[in-house]
């Protein structure tokens, strides 16, 4: 085998078509809403890790359990990366009309690149946190939030860091 591309193998470099059964589809007996997406900081060294944190409340009459998922986007690459990339989730529950507010921590080795070796590049991405993946049309609503970061810094290998 000569072409390990991903592309076209894995829904993650599928292009604009979605999966049938995405990562966290389903069902729930309450509505949950997501609000407060905050990302610090804004602008972070090419090797540090970002901190972020988003309120959860049930808006429903059911006590329940969400899957809130992370998602981050590459804006720019030097090489082929994913659509969006899982990196962080956790099962909550929560009692109905009660809100919890979670962190998470994105490590400088979750934005690295496949060139020859791992990498870290400065971009610009966007973090998206929600009960599904961005853009996802296959289940009852659920709000997907977005917020852009930059990495600034000259590109260097992981191992650098």
């Amino acid at each position: 085998m000569e072409n390990y591309t991903m592309e076209g193998r894995t829904y993650r470099y599928y292009g604009k078509e979605a999966p049938l059964y995405p990562f966290g589809y389903g069902l729930s007996y309450t509505t949950f809403q997501y609000r407060d997406l905050v990302l610090s900081p804004p602008t972070l060294p090419i090797c540090a890790n970002l901190s972020v944190s988003v309120v959860l409340e049930n808006t429903g009459q059911q006590d329940g359990e969400e899957v809130v998922q992370l998602y981050l986007r590459w804006e720019q690459s030097s090489v082929p990366v994913p659509r969006w990339q899982l990196v962080a989730f956790r099962r909550v529950a929560v009692p109905a009309g009660r809100e919890t507010k979670l962190s998470f921590q994105v490590v400088a080795e979750q934005r690295a690149v496949w060139a020859q070796d791992w990498r870290l590049e400065p971009s610009t991405f966007t973090l998206f946190a929600g009960g599904q993946q961005p853009g996802q049309q296959t289940r009852a609503p659920s709000e997907v939030l977005s917020a852009r970061f930059t990495v600034t810094g000259a590109a260097r290998s992981l191992h650098g860091c």
